[in-house]
């Protein structure tokens, strides 16, 4: 089996993590975290307690929205706070581009462009939240409060 923690992206996403806080660290879970309730479920926690990494487009530029497990991203919510017309979610293609991450494994931070992160409130009921790590099999533990700071995102209400 190959080592997922020399996978390129998965290695993008421990540097920035160590960079940030020395005693955060990726985790290999033996089962996929593709859907935030299969990582509940590898993670033995709520399903509110994965925070799912969204790419939207807005007009001609993208946004990352990070949103609690349980929760939707609200678009019309999201249209009002960001004041554009045109929001809707990118496609596999572009969310690669944007983040070098593919749909399954995109984590909230070390993405190849710098994107504008909302996060959505919803989250803040955790002292704790996991993370993508690069890879739909890795993942990342995060203070609530530190996610905030590390990925230099806005808390907003964006769910329903």
């Amino acid at each position: 089996m190959e080592n997922l923690l020399e996978k390129e992206s998965v290695k993008r996403v421990n540097n920035f993590i160590k960079q940030f806080d020395s005693s955060l660290e990726v985790i290999v879970l033996s089962k996929t975290a593709r859907t935030a309730k299969d990582a509940a479920t590898a993670l033995n926690c709520e399903v509110g307690a994965i925070v799912k990494s969204l790419v939207l487009r807005a007009d001609n530029g993208f946004l990352l929205c990070l949103v609690a497990g349980d929760k939707r991203c609200s678009l019309n919510k999201l249209k009002k706070l960001i004041k554009k017309k045109d929001v809707c979610m990118a496609d596999a293609e572009q969310v690669k581009s944007q983040t070098g991450f593919s749909i399954g494994g995109v984590a909230p931070v070390a993405h190849l462009n710098k994107l504008k992160v909302l996060t959505d409130n919803s989250l803040g009921r955790y002292k704790y939240v996991f993370a993508a790590a690069g890879h739909p099999s890795c993942i990342f533990r995060i203070g609530y409060s530190q996610l905030l700071k590390i990925t230099n995102g806005s808390e907003e209400a964006i769910s329903e």
